[in-house]
């Protein structure tokens, strides 16, 4: 979710107030956002007016919506409130390997993401390497702190002999691995030395 980058200080309408209002206490009491059906019944006004009122309040800076879910209408309290912190530790190669930058800082991340979020670490992504998985250069990968993980899944991998760490699928072949690019216009490379240092379990887009 993506809130609006600007400083718009508008104070709401009369309206505008009454709909803020009545999500605060819709989430409150229900622990979910109501529905723009909701909201129209509620104050019994036309669905296509209430998308107005909440786009006025978006660009206000006083509720956030995420599209392309049901429900998500919330204050800017509300999803702090659900969002919580795991270190950010650096860059990751998805285009190619390259040496880890371990610049610590905290982000944000869904908690629904993160049943155990003491288990995890986020890193920003450089590179096109992994862009058939969903993964795209800037975004930042969501990692579990393991030392396995199956054939196929993808994983950060540290590489002794390179003092390197990159993003890739893995594959183990008999005495080596195989670590595997999801962008068909990279190949694979083989490793005889590889640690996993953790899982990829979610991706948060750049611009969060």
């Amino acid at each position: 979710m993506k809130q609006e980058s600007s400083t718009k200080t508008d104070k709401p309408t009369k309206r505008e107030a009454e709909v803020l209002h009545f999500v605060r206490e819709y989430r409150r009491e229900n622990g979910y956002s109501p529905s723009m059906v909701e909201i129209a019944e509620h104050f019994k006004i036309s669905v296509p007016t209430v998308h107005q009122h909440i786009y006025s309040l978006r660009n206000k800076n006083l509720l956030l919506v995420d599209k392309g879910k049901k429900r998500s209408i919330v204050t800017p309290q509300d999803y702090k409130s659900q969002l919580v912190d795991i270190p950010l530790l650096g860059i990751i190669s998805a285009g190619g390997p390259i040496e880890a930058i371990r610049d610590e800082e905290m982000i944000g991340v869904p908690r629904s993401m993160l049943p155990t979020p003491s288990q995890h670490y986020a890193l920003k992504v450089s590179g096109v390497s992994m862009i058939e998985e969903g993964i795209m250069d800037g975004d930042i990968v969501i990692v579990h702190d393991q030392q396995t993980v199956d054939d196929g899944e993808k994983a950060v991998a540290y590489m002794p002999d390179r003092n390197e760490v990159t993003l890739k699928k893995i594959y183990r072949e008999k005495n080596r691995i195989k670590l595997v690019p999801a962008n068909k216009t990279m190949s694979p490379f083989y490793e005889t030395n590889v640690q996993i240092q953790g899982k990829v379990v979610g991706v948060l887009r750049k611009e969060i």
